[in-house]
């Protein structure tokens, strides 16, 4: 199942108070940027962040799931009506996400 644009354009919004936050769409899903580093994506209308340490601490009770088959899991951002709980998550995993890889 493909993610709709309405629910990306909500989560875009959410995260309207960070600058920098970009997406691109990948097979029906849309994989979201925060200053050039992926720190997750939508994935059949769910909100998934990467598992870094600070996510997992920020959300010790977020369940872990598979974006799509054979994938790595990933958080499941449940409190996405907090727009400020967003900000602090998103900046706090930011040291800890790989730098985009060079292209070719």
């Amino acid at each position: 199942m493909a993610s709709g644009k309405e629910y990306l354009d909500f989560v875009l919004e959410q995260l309207s108070g960070l600058e920098e936050v970009t997406y691109r769409p990948m097979m029906g899903e849309y994989i979201i940027y925060y200053r050039g580093k992926i720190i997750g994506g939508i994935y059949d209308d769910r909100f998934l962040v990467k598992p870094t340490k600070s996510a997992a601490a920020l959300m010790p009770d977020a369940p872990k799931e598979l974006p799509y088959e054979g994938a790595k899991e990933m958080l499941l951002v449940d409190d996405i009506d907090n727009r400020e709980f967003l900000r602090k998550l998103i900046e706090a995993m930011y040291d800890e996400l790989p730098a985009p890889k060079k292209k070719k």
